[in-house]
C-alpha cells in the first residue's frame, strides 16, 4: 500500500511538473514576443497591478469595468463607468500612481439609470 501511495504522489508530482514547465513556456513565448526588456515589461506590470489595487479600495472607481494596460509606463484605460466623477476620479488616480508617464483615457460614461 505505501508503495502505491508513493508511486501515485510522483506520478501527481511529475504531472505537476509539466503543467508548471509548460505555463513557464508560454510565459516565455509571450515575453519573447515582446520587444520590451524583461526590466520595462515587469515595470509595466507593476503599475497595472498598483492602479488595478487602488480602484479595488476606492469607493467611487471599484464597482465598474475599467481596464488597465500599461506599455513602457504609459497607461491605457478602457470601460465604461456610470458617471463624470467616477471616470475623472479613475483617471487621477492612474495619474497619481508611480512610474506612470502618461494617462490614455478611453473610459466612456454609460447612463446606468435603466
Amino acid at each position: 500500500m505505501r508503495t502505491f501511495a508513493v508511486l501515485a504522489a510522483l506520478l501527481l508530482l511529475s504531472g505537476c511538473t509539466a503543467l508548471m514547465v509548460g505555463g513557464a513556456g508560454v510565459a516565455g513565448y509571450q515575453l519573447g514576443k515582446d520587444e520590451r526588456p524583461a526590466s520595462v515589461v515587469t515595470a509595466d506590470a507593476a503599475i497595472t497591478a498598483k492602479i488595478k489595487g487602488k480602484y479595488v479600495a476606492d469607493s467611487v472607481v471599484s464597482a465598474f469595468n475599467i481596464n488597465v494596460d500599461t506599455y513602457e509606463s504609459r497607461v491605457t484605460l478602457r470601460g465604461t463607468v456610470g458617471s463624470l466623477a467616477a471616470r475623472n476620479r479613475a483617471v487621477a488616480i492612474a495619474k497619481e500612481t508611480d512610474g506612470v508617464r502618461s494617462v490614455d483615457d478611453q473610459i466612456k460614461i454609460e447612463d446606468r439609470s435603466n
